[in-house]
């Protein structure tokens, strides 16, 4: 069965991009535009993963999803992917590192994502069964 892979991100170009290349190697891929929809999705679905943007309706939306699905029960063992350009878009002169309380996630890419990276961060994190 393939792994399902939720991608929460409002760039659509992005979006349809990143679900072609994991389309191809066979990942079941779900989309949410918004933190909310995010949420609710991965709530309803409980994917394998989830790839999550920062920068959607607010500067900080990722930040705040990413801890309100730490927080849940159902869903604090679902393993998320950060994957941002914050870091460039707001000329920070730092990165983001995960950790247990402020950024629940397993790893931070920096936006444009290669492929391989992705696809590696992906094997390496996503929950297996």
């Amino acid at each position: 069965m393939a792994k399902k892979v939720l991608m929460i991100d409002d760039d659509p170009e992005f979006v349809e991009a990143i679900s072609n290349l994991l389309d191809a190697k066979g990942y079941d891929v779900q989309t949410a535009f918004d933190g909310k929809e995010g949420v609710e999705k991965a709530l309803a679905e409980n994917p394998d993963i989830i790839l999550l943007d920062v920068m959607m309706t607010t500067k900080h939306e990722g930040f705040d999803v990413a801890r309100k699905l730490h927080d849940d029960e159902k869903a604090r063992e679902i393993p998320i992917i950060m994957m941002t350009g914050i870091r460039r878009e707001m000329n920070l002169p730092f990165g983001f590192e995960p950790d247990s309380t402020w950024l629940p996630v397993k790893q931070v890419l920096e936006k444009p994502v290669k492929p391989e990276v992705l696809l590696k961060a992906l094997d390496e994190h996503i929950r297996k069964s």
